[in-house]
């Protein structure tokens, strides 16, 4: 976190991190859509219309006494690319990470969250975590209790985790007041 004692301004880094596919990039959009901000939205693109490099948007809240400025950013999902995950996660405040919930993306989501850990170490542990379980809509998913328990969720100082559907907007917003939260404990979130 930066503060700007002059301005009275805090920002805030957010980086949604998982899988290729698991939605990350959509969810970012629903966010920025609620807000009016979704033509605020940078994204590099491969010819694909996949993340190349990050999705980038900048959401700002005016508060009693200081504004808070959240510099959010999504990483490319593909094995490509990883070597551009170092880059965009570093400095992170906050993590979402979106898992895709399809049963055959276990191990991928698995493999995605290890990368995050060998990415920060033990560091991870103190910096406040959301995980996002997307896709509930699928038939085929997997338990997430599984996931939470394969990564040793109870061992993280900050970290809570949603059941969402990006692409229907279902627990964004929520997902995202909650990181809020853990990124400020006892902040009152006003509608």
């Amino acid at each position: 976190m930066k503060f700007d004692n002059k301005r009275k301004i805090i920002e805030v880094k957010i980086v949604f991190y998982g899988p290729a596919l698991s939605g990350k990039t959509t969810t970012l959009k629903y966010l920025f859509q609620i807000y009016n901000k979704l033509e605020d939205v940078k994204s590099i693109n491969s010819t694909t219309g996949r993340t190349l490099f990050f999705d980038f948007g900048t959401l700002e809240f005016k508060g009693a006494e200081w504004d808070v400025k959240f510099l959010i950013y999504t990483t490319t999902g593909q094995d490509y690319y990883a070597a551009t995950r170092p880059t965009t996660i570093r400095g992170a405040d906050g993590i979402i990470f979106v898992a895709d919930s399809h049963t055959d993306c276990f191990k991928r989501n698995l493999n995605s969250w290890k990368e995050l850990l060998n990415l920060y170490g033990e560091k991870l542990l103190d910096i406040p975590i959301l995980c996002n379980f997307n896709k509930q809509d699928l038939r085929e998913k997997f338990n997430p209790i599984d996931f939470l328990n394969a990564i040793q969720y109870k061992k993280y100082h900050s970290f809570s985790y949603f059941k969402t559907i990006a692409i229907l907007g279902e627990e964004i917003i929520d997902s995202f007041k909650k990181l809020i939260e853990l990124l400020f404990p006892g902040l009152i979130i006003n509608e």
